[in-house]
């Protein structure tokens, strides 16, 4: 388990270098006068003129040469500061963080609403593998994982926001607000889900513990709760992680869609407005999130699968040895 903290943290250290240096060099590279950007953002675009915009490049020291911009901010990042926004002047981390928690929250919403959805299809479709019960399912799944994201945000807010009137369409406020946002990321989820579960199943169906487990005589729902469960569980939660990444990339646009306020829906606004620490740090954060979603699907994979913990085990007895 030590071993896969290290690697991780040496892969989180680079994660967070490359992350912000690819940032920076793309911004440098965008077409368009950053300071002007920023004033408009500042001021608004009827009031920016050239003396204006003298102004922000002055304050903000962007009339220095790039590699000093570049080499204040690897000094900073040593030292735990991600800078002031540009166009709010307030402290990166600090909007970050106050972003991340919606963006967390709406993550763990999708997710927890497409398990809900995914398991108990997935292991009723893996029972009946080769129905037409399942077939239908795999139809299903693979028609609902076929449309965008965006497409299928904007149906729901038709139907559930427009046609019914039971949910608003966007926005941040009481619990119902989330809803939307979260089941439409769940969708798309549980789409593939499902039938990761499906086929986990099938083989642990199929397999010679289980069958030697109901020769023993246990019942069905026996031999599924004691030998079935955990080998299911062990790709699942490998595919989960698998999906958790993609959920950050797709949160950027569904955020964008609902009026979210997470860090998606920020960053979106900071590539807009040129507002470049923020983006190095929103991006930062976004790629460290990879790195802490593959640790605990490690760590859930090195807990639920004992021939991980003895395969790490015998080869530290052999360099022991």
């Amino acid at each position: 388990m030590i071993n896969i903290l290290f690697r991780r943290l040496c892969q989180a250290a680079f994660v967070a270098w490359s992350v912000g240096t690819i940032t920076f060099i793309a911004m440098r590279l965008l077409p368009g006068d950053i300071a002007y950007r920023i004033a408009a953002g500042r001021y608004g675009y009827d009031y920016v003129d050239q003396a204006a915009k003298l102004a922000v490049e002055a304050e903000l020291g962007l009339d220095r040469p790039a590699f000093q911009l570049y080499w204040q901010w690897l000094l900073d990042l040593v030292q735990g500061d991600l800078g002031r926004s540009l166009v709010s002047d307030a402290p990166v981390i600090g909007e970050i963080y106050h972003q991340l928690g919606h963006t967390v929250m709406l993550a763990i919403a999708a997710t927890l609403v497409s398990l809900l959805i995914a398991l108990p299809i997935g292991v009723y479709c893996g029972k009946r593998a080769g129905s037409k019960r399942d077939q239908f399912g795999l139809f299903f799944s693979v028609l609902l994982r076929a449309q965008p994201v965006f497409v299928i945000g904007l149906l729901m807010i038709i139907l559930f926001a427009i046609h019914l009137r039971v949910l608003p369409v966007a926005g941040f406020g009481s619990s119902e607000y989330i809803v939307l946002p979260a089941v439409t990321l769940a969708f798309g989820l549980a789409a593939m889900s499902n039938r990761v579960i499906r086929n986990a199943t099938q083989r642990a169906l199929t397999s010679g513990y289980y069958l030697f487990a109901r020769l023993k005589g246990l019942s069905e729902t026996q031999a599924f709760e004691h030998h079935a469960q955990r080998n299911i569980a062990i790709p699942v939660v490998a595919f989960v992680g698998i999906q958790a990444v993609g959920l950050v990339e797709g949160i950027v646009m569904i955020e964008s869609l609902f009026s979210w306020p997470g860090i998606g829906h920020a960053l979106a606004h900071a590539i807009f407005q040129r507002d470049i620490p923020m983006i190095q740090g929103t991006a930062l954060i976004m790629g460290l999130l990879f790195v802490a979603i593959n640790t605990l699907v490690d760590l859930a994979g090195y807990a639920l699968d004992p021939r991980q913990r003895r395969g790490h085990s015998t080869k530290t007895e052999e360099i022991s040895s």
